[in-house]
């Protein structure tokens, strides 16, 4: 079947990830999706034929650029813990909400009952560990982190901190999501900074 002209599907993906943060999953229809970008819901049919469809579009869509990220904000900043902190901010950035959090939160539950989501979202965790590694050890070889600095286990919980963060935030409820990322990720890193390369979360 021929596939509709005008909107692209990394646009009405994009959309979709926007309704998930609103309406969580019992809320996510292609219905819903179809108003978000101006289309008839037979359209998104058409094209991923269902709400799962969707899902598992969206899931490859999100492993295959989970990388892609990494170069774009590395050629931004001088520094690779800049480029880190960066990172680790954009990834959480459609969660800016703590309802927001929750309904993306609610997807990766279901995810994680999925076997085809659940392998989706392991490559996608996979991937961007791989990134925070790289920026991790390009730090290191630029004397920002210090020599002996276990680089992938720091990149470990680099992830489990922005993941951690994003829920103890969302519990609190004091702030904005960003900085309290920020702020974490300096905690977590400060130990293993080079004095002469320290990095304040408040100036980025």
């Amino acid at each position: 079947m021929a596939r509709p002209r005008g909107i692209e599907d990394a646009a009405i993906l994009r959309a979709a990830v926007e309704v998930m943060g609103r309406v969580g999953p019992a809320g996510l229809t292609l219905a819903a999706v179809a108003r978000e970008v101006g289309l008839v819901p037979g359209t998104l049919v058409q094209r991923f034929g269902s709400k799962r469809g969707l899902l598992l579009a969206l899931a490859d869509r999100s492993a295959q650029d989970a990388i892609e990220p990494a170069g774009r904000v590395r050629a931004s900043y001088e520094s690779a813990l800049g480029a880190l902190e960066a990172l680790t901010v954009e990834s959480a950035a459609v969660m800016a909400t703590p309802e927001s959090f929750a309904n993306h939160l609610a997807f990766l539950c279901m995810d994680l009952n999925d076997p085809e989501l659940y392998e989706r979202a392991l490559a996608v965790h996979r991937a961007r560990k791989r990134a925070i590694e790289a920026l991790l050890a390009e730090a290191a070889e630029a004397g920002e982190l210090q020599v002996g600095t276990d680089l992938a286990a720091l990149a470990g919980t680099v992830q489990a901190i922005t993941a951690g963060a994003g829920l103890t935030w969302a519990l609190e409820r004091e702030g904005a999501l960003e900085q309290r990322l920020r702020q974490e990720l300096h905690a977590v890193l400060s130990p293993h900074i080079q004095p002469q390369h320290g990095h304040n979360p408040e100036e980025s």
